[in-house]
């Protein structure tokens, strides 16, 4: 065969795949004391159009359309209509960074003095005294 592949080549290059190694994940090293970041003034602002919609709209089960609804009606607002929203937003965002200034101040002093040595730690440090108590229920040294 000219320039062909046989059935024995192509099953040879597909177990020869290179597989990469999987990547650490990075939602492993999330904190759950950091504060989360502030809402932007259109989820402010859906927040409450979520409570209006569903009382308009009953029946209604679809988030996709709650959002669209939302969407549409967020652009066709003024400027002075989205001044309150903006407004929140902006409160929630001082508030965050206040939030934030105290957690990294809190990460810069690191661990307090009795928090250096986890529960865990403990338990298994007695664990292992309570197994040298000279009871010899589990060895068997034949």
């Amino acid at each position: 065969m000219k320039g062909g592949k046989s059935k024995a080549d192509t099953k040879s290059t597909k177990l020869a795949v290179n597989k990469k190694p999987a990547k650490a994940s990075k939602a492993a090293a999330k904190d759950p004391n950091k504060p989360k970041r502030p809402s932007s003034a259109f989820f402010v602002f859906m927040e409450d159009f979520r409570q209006t919609y569903k009382k308009d709209h009953p029946n209604n089960k679809s988030v996709a359309a709650v959002g669209k609804a939302g969407g549409q009606k967020w652009k066709s607002l003024s400027d002075t209509e989205k001044a309150p929203y903006v407004a929140k937003a902006d409160n929630r965002k001082v508030e965050y960074e206040k939030n934030m200034k105290a957690y990294n101040k809190k990460l810069e002093e690191g661990p307090k003095e009795d928090e250096e040595e986890s529960d865990k730690s403990v338990s298994e440090v007695n664990d292992e005294d309570d197994a040298d108590d000279g009871s010899d229920e589990e060895e068997d040294d034949d």
